[in-house]
């Protein structure tokens, strides 16, 4: 038996901008995804997904060598009629063998179990850590896994592979990726808050990359203001740097900050993660930020402590 562990992600600075080569911070989190794999006698590979309830998602067989596609089982209700579940995790396999053809070369088959451990919804990277799960079984780069099937900065790809925050910035060949110390004595005062829908960052990619233009001074500002959160001693200075954060990327995707479209009442500061509409967003504030946000109907409020890694 392999086993194999991906962290989940978030991204704290330079969403979309992650993008275009600015420098972020990107911190793994506490919950993540597994990948076990067991050889069969039979000539087959029989996948199957699990949630964190540990209810199966997606059940697929395979016939190997070719990957034939026998049948496939998935959770319609959940996932919208998705019948592309097993066809995308196909490519991602036969992706994987163009990049190293020796895997799945066995004479046996495989039966493989994928378990999250936090809501599929949530949007902490159940792509990205299956990715980096499948590249690491099959002995294989996961940045060219990904860049030849979802494409993306690959930060996520680095929370996945570490423990710690990670500053990174996105290069045409390899990222750079640097280990950070990032502890805030705040942190306390620091909430992650689920808006109640899974958005697609695919959908803000193409928002973001039809209204960019030229980024050259905002990639600088992106940049600098991460460098800012990692000094940062107090909780003041530091919602000043969310609100500046969020001021340029509203004006560069001409959408309004989370702050004034859905929290304008709110006494601390908000910061949208990723891209923007969904998923979750940082929030400063205090034993009554749980309590605010749950009476504006959002009921997962996660203090930083509990979700960073």
């Amino acid at each position: 038996m392999k086993e194999f562990y991906s962290n989940g992600k978030l991204l704290l600075t330079g969403e979309y901008f992650v993008l275009e080569g600015a420098k972020s911070l990107a911190v793994p989190t506490t919950c993540g995804q597994d990948l076990i794999v067991e050889t069969i006698h039979e000539k087959q590979l029989i996948w199957n997904s699990f949630t964190n309830e540990g209810k199966c998602w997606l059940e697929v067989i395979f016939d190997l060598p070719k990957l034939r596609l026998v049948s496939a089982t998935f959770d319609s209700e959940k996932d919208g009629g998705n019948d592309k579940l097993a066809e995308n995790l196909r490519e991602i396999i036969v992706q994987a063998k163009k990049l190293n053809p020796a895997f799945l070369k066995a004479e046996k088959g495989f039966t493989v179990k994928t378990n999250l451990t936090f809501p599929k919804h949530w949007g902490l990277g159940t792509s990205s850590t299956l990715i980096n799960n499948i590249a690491n079984w099959a002995k294989i780069n996961p940045y060219h896994l990904l860049s030849t099937t979802f494409g993306g900065s690959g930060y996520d790809i680095a929370c996945a592979q570490n423990n710690t925050p990670i500053l990174y910035t996105k290069k045409e060949t390899n990222p750079l990726i640097e280990k950070v110390n990032f502890d805030p004595s705040f942190k306390e005062n620091l909430y992650f808050v689920y808006l109640n829908k899974k958005q697609n960052s695919r959908e803000g990619i193409r928002r973001f990359n039809e209204l960019k233009g030229n980024l050259t001074s905002e990639i600088i500002q992106i940049s600098n203001l991460t460098d800012a959160f990692l000094v940062c001693k107090n909780l003041n200075d530091f919602e000043k740097l969310l609100k500046e954060h969020e001021q340029i990327v509203s004006k560069t995707i001409q959408l309004k900050p989370v702050q004034e479209e859905l929290f304008s009442d709110y006494f601390g500061q908000t910061k949208s993660l990723g891209a923007w509409g969904g998923d979750f967003i940082m929030a400063t504030g205090n034993k009554d930020s749980i309590k605010y946000f749950n009476q504006k109907g959002f009921q997962t409020v996660i203090p930083y402590s509990k979700m960073v890694l």
